[in-house]
């Protein structure tokens, strides 16, 4: 039991307590303080180190002198594990809603939480009241054994795994071993409460990491029930912040993210995450990922895992992108198709056929001679070399993804993951709209339970809803479109009628101009759709009355997902697939809205049209979703403290300064995986045409991870703790999107970039045997007799010349079919399709190969998960066999006692 002495110290220091602290209600204190003292001190097994170190503790707390920092109940000893905030009201529902909450406490306390309530007159802001929450050890063993949290049991003995050749060459690269594997590897096994000597449990206030505790104590919150009203059983905090009788509900941070923790608070890890993990000059660091898990979760670890693991697997794709962009800077002198239209002789002589009516003249090939060197830097020979590599790479990336998530199964304690019940629980909203009930078949309970025929309607308006939306991006598309042939109108006569801007024609064509700014005003487009867009989604998917929370992300994934996609990559597909492809030719153009002209393509290809708007939507959106994530969160938190009576975190207390942060929500990393699948889909699906796009993400994804990591730690509550063993849908749809790309390269190589066409010209069309591509620029143009187009469209200005030229595979003015495809054009569309299929067969066959060569879990992996299975079970039976043994050796001393006294009787009898 311990020093004696040292018991009787422990009892007079918890009286002294029970006398000065006052909790809001004397006496339920004083019975509270009563209870955990004859806790503490009847643990027959609790050593005398226990004692002591609670008594150090204690007679280092002073109350009078309580630190503003502190996370402790008043007495100093009971931690603060939750905090629950309300606001008094002067309105109808106020008293509805002090009977609510004065029912949930009182039902909390029932279950055997300890509550302390904070009065609104010591809050800063002299209106909010403070429910500060503490789960006893009695309640966390109960819990933690519902819930099926697996505990150490015994220190692993297995090997690290074996370090990688050149490994010491990434020594600045990682973290010191403290940080980065904050606390040993062992042996778990589900915690029971009956078996707890089997448990390494040093120190009971310690056993359990803040994040469990923060999760036992959020699962009993949500199934707490409050009321019965109409007949029903009202529970939940979620109900109870949904209808506004709490404010707000939030685990406590460690402490201060800018200073360690002072005695007798626990080492402050939120302060070692922000020294270590959060500082933009940690930029090339790894991440603590073991503390982020045992801090936040291990679900918003997951992602910090997968973000990571992304970005590395994009360093390998960034340095061939950018070996290919070199190669496409240094070989783009010697590029045989812009020489020779840049070249006065060739480009020079070829009068082009005029690019829009009446207003555009006539003008020389050679003036597009900037744009075609451009454009050689994405269109040369490495990229289809690189639109292949990247096919294989996004097959490793999701292969290797597999593993490392399998890696981490194992190091997390998540192979016997089951769905975590918050999101399979009922939601509050789905329990008020139904008016039916109906028998689970496996809780065998009666729920609520709503018709089909009853949701019908809200499906039918969910579906209207989206592809009204898709259809409005569609048709701001095509309004950026006529800006775009109505812009290039109005620039190209503005030039041809100011001789000042002649200069300016050189490098600043109206096919540039038009491109980029039409490509800035579609991103302009593109996120005020999404703005008003993800209000209505979620308006949307609340209508639909999803019965559980995993429902409602769900159903809130598909719609944002499939919106963001048609939203952020229509404006590419049309460049890439449309654009230039339907134009018709001079006299019988095509026209939209029989109005505006079909745009044309440069004639050296739409691919630089399609890397300039890529470009601008991928950059853009980073660098404005990188600002808004970290100046949204700090002017919110800015403007909360300067309503409050100081500006200072230094002068109130710890659940204050946590309260006037923002809240991560439920839905907090359902938008960063958004962010990152959409980023995904841009540096796949599109990469043939922008061979950068990859060093581009791995840049952006460098800065995210940083700024992620400042606004949890710095701007944000503590999100309540909560298990995935995966990253979920969004794995579904990397596959999807993955498969996707493969078909998408193809069709950028074969019909936007101009390289199946020069390769045509090479092998069947070209006769000089020592430079084979010379004429080719040429052979790609099509002539025009100027006497056929029809005087609306005409120039009006006379030429001295009769002909002029367009790109285009079509017969000249003297052939009998004139006008009509030539041979070479079915020739090139016959090359263009075998490459798709080519490509695509190889593609998929190495993709195939390559996930049936690499297995889902490494092999390593598996011997451990099975020596761990086997020494589990070891440890449990010897730890039983031991317990069987000492209550045999009891019963036996205890039975020959009995005998032993039986045969005294009867000796005194005789």
């Amino acid at each position: 039991m311990g020093d004696p002495l040292v018991l009787e110290m422990v009892r007079e220091e918890e009286r002294r307590t029970s006398r000065t602290a006052d909790f809001g209600s004397e006496t339920n204190e004083q019975s509270l303080s009563s209870r955990e003292t004859s806790f503490l001190i009847s643990e027959d097994s609790t050593p005398a180190k226990r004692y002591n170190l609670f008594l150090m503790r204690r007679l280092m707390f002073k109350k009078d002198k309580q630190s503003k920092d502190s996370i402790f109940f008043r007495d100093g000893i009971r931690q603060i594990d939750f905090v629950l905030s309300y606001v008094d009201e002067v309105k109808k529902e106020a008293e509805i809603k002090a009977e609510r909450r004065k029912e949930f406490e009182q039902n909390l306390r029932k279950t055997g939480l300890e509550l302390e309530i904070e009065d609104k007159m010591n809050s800063e802001d002299g209106k909010t009241y403070f429910v500060k929450i503490h789960a006893p050890w009695e309640v966390l063993v109960t819990y933690a054994e519902v819930l099926g949290m697996k505990m150490p049991i015994k220190e692993s003995d297995s090997l690290p795994p074996e370090k990688l050749p050149f490994s010491c060459m990434l020594g600045p690269l990682k973290l010191a071993r403290g940080v980065k594997h904050p606390h040993p590897e062992y042996y778990t096994a589900q915690f029971s409460r009956h078996r707890q000597e089997l448990f390494l449990i040093d120190d009971q206030s310690s056993f359990f990491p803040s994040s469990s505790r923060n999760r036992i104590v959020y699962y009993i919150l949500s199934r707490c029930p409050f009321a019965i009203e109409d007949g029903k059983k009202k529970f939940g905090i979620e109900r109870l912040l949904t209808s506004h009788t709490y404010s707000s509900a939030y685990p406590l941070h460690d402490g201060q993210y800018w200073k360690p923790s002072e005695p007798p608070n626990p080492v402050n890890e939120r302060y070692t995450l922000f020294q270590n993990w959060a500082r933009f000059s940690y930029f090339y660091k790894e991440q603590p990922l073991d503390l982020i898990r045992n801090y936040y979760g291990e679900k918003i670890g997951m992602y910090f895992v997968f973000l990571g693991f992304y970005t590395e697997m994009l360093f390998v794709a960034a340095v061939v992108g950018l070996a290919c962009f070199i190669y496409g800077l240094f070989s783009m002198n010697s590029s045989p198709t812009s020489n020779e239209i840049c070249d006065p002789e060739v480009g020079g002589q070829i009068i082009m056929c005029p690019l829009c009516d009446a207003v555009c003249d006539y003008w020389r090939l050679n003036s597009t001679c900037l744009a075609s060197k451009f454009s050689y830097l994405f269109d040369n020979e490495s990229t289809v070399f690189f639109a292949i590599f990247m096919g294989i790479w996004v097959t490793l990336f999701l292969e290797f993804w597999k593993q490392r998530q399998a890696r981490l199964e194992y190091e997390w304690d998540l192979v016997d993951f089951e769905e975590e019940q918050q999101q399979l629980q009922l939601r509050p909203e789905f329990e008020a709209m139904c008016k039916h009930r109906k028998m689970n078949p496996v809780t065998k309970e009666m729920e609520p339970y709503m018709p089909l025929q009853s949701r019908i309607p809200w499906y039918f308006l969910s579906g209207a809803t989206v592809t009204l939306w898709m259809a409005l991006v569609i048709a701001c598309m095509v309004a950026v479109i006529v800006y775009r042939l109505s812009v290039f109108a109005t620039f190209a006569s503005f030039v041809e009628s100011d001789a000042s801007l002649k200069q300016v024609k050189s490098f600043l064509t109206p096919q540039i101009t038009t491109a980029l700014s039409g490509s800035c005003l579609n991103f302009i487009v593109i996120l005020i759709l999404n703005f008003f867009y993800e209000k209505i989604s979620a308006w949307i998917t609340k209508m639909e009355i999803p019965r559980t929370y995993q429902e409602y992300e769900s159903s809130l994934t598909l719609k944002m997902f499939l919106f963001q996609f048609v939203n952020f990559y229509s404006s590419c597909f049309y460049v890439a697939f449309f654009k230039g492809k339907f134009v018709g030719y001079p006299g019988k153009y095509t026209y939209l809205f029989n109005v505006w002209r079909s745009e044309e393509c440069d004639p050296a290809g739409c691919l630089i049209e399609l890397t300039t708007q890529l470009t601008i939507i991928m950059t853009g959106k980073q660098i404005f979703g990188n600002i808004q994530e970290a100046i949204y969160p700090l002017t919110l938190n800015w403007w909360r403290r300067r309503k409050a009576r100081t500006n200072s975190e230094k002068l109130y207390s710890r659940w204050e300064q946590d309260h006037d942060l923002e809240t991560f929500g439920s839905l907090g990393l359902f938008y960063e995986y958004l962010e990152t699948v959409i980023q995904f889909g841009f540096v796949t699906l599109f990469v043939a045409s922008f061979p950068l796009a990859p060093l581009l993400a791995l840049m952006n994804n460098i800065i995210e991870i940083r700024v992620d990591a400042w606004k949890l730690t710095t701007q944000y509550r503590r999100p309540v703790a909560a298990k995935a063993h995966c990253i979920g849908v969004w794995q579904d749809i990397l596959y999807a999107m993955a498969v996707l790309s493969v078909a998408t390269n193809a069709f950028i190589v074969a019909y936007t970039s101009d390289i199946i066409p020069r390769l045509v010209y090479y092998y069947a069309y070209s006769t000089n045997a020592t430079d084979p591509f010379k004429g080719y620029v040429n052979n790609s143009l099509s002539m025009f007799l100027v006497a056929d187009l029809p005087n609306n469209t005409a120039p009006s200005e006379k030429r001295d010349f009769t002909t002029c030229r367009y790109r285009d595979y079509r017969n000249p003015p003297d052939h009998e079919q004139k006008y009509f495809h030539n041979m070479q054009f079915w020739h090139v569309l016959a090359a263009k399709m075998t490459f798709i299929i080519v490509m695509e067969h190889i593609v998929f066959l190495v993709k195939f190969l390559l996930a049936w060569m690499i297995p889902d879990v490494p092999k390593d992996v598996l011997e451990r998960i099975k020596r761990e299975k086997l020494m589990t079970v070891k440890i449990i039976h010897d730890f039983e066999l031991k317990k069987l043994k000492e209550n045999l050796m009891v019963d036996s001393s205890e039975f020959a006692k009995e005998v032993i006294l039986r045969e005294n009787k009867v000796q005194l009898a005789n």
